[in-house]
């Protein structure tokens, strides 16, 4: 009896341990249907027509209103880890200036590149306190208006004066 119920603790811990690790796959951004690809043709399709085939774009070209990009990726995501991109499609798709389709590009996982960002500091000017002078460095200053000074309003020194002055 004890044996056959330490049995069937291990079989389900090892069940929730192997359910665990099970990667889970996350699609986002423009999808379209697998083996429905959309046809646009240069020259004849518009701003209007691929908006009704493929709807809104993604994203639209920063410096460049012409170009729209449907983007889409597969993330598997696993436990604790970094997730992993497996499928990444990107469609450019280029007008003219009057609206009518010029060109469209596909690009893929494999066309994408890694940048290497530059981790340098700016240096700031001025004075760099070490944490005792931050902790200390108001120690023995007191405030204006004890001493009979001109109180501190919010906005600086121009705006009306209580005393009516």
């Amino acid at each position: 009896m004890a044996l056959r119920r330490t049995a069937l603790i291990a079989v389900v811990l090892g069940a929730v341990l192997v359910s665990a690790c099970n990667p889970t796959l996350r699609s986002h951004g423009f999808r379209y249907p697998d083996g429905e690809v959309p046809t646009l043709t240069p020259g004849e399709d518009t701003r209007a027509s691929v908006l009704a085939t493929l709807g809104n774009p993604s994203t639209r070209g920063m410096f460049d209103d012409d170009t729209w990009y449907y983007i889409s990726a597969t993330r598997e995501y696993l436990a604790y880890l970094r997730p992993d991109t497996r499928e990444r499609r990107v469609i450019a798709v280029r007008f003219d200036d009057e609206g009518m389709l010029t060109a469209v590009d596909e690009y893929g996982l494999e066309d994408g590149r890694v940048i290497a960002l530059v981790d340098r500091e700016t240096p700031t000017r001025g004075r760099e306190l070490t944490l005792l002078e931050q902790l200390l460095g108001n120690v023995g200053r007191l405030p204006g208006e004890q001493f009979g000074g001109e109180q501190n309003l919010p906005g600086g020194a121009g705006g009306p004066r209580p005393d009516g002055g």
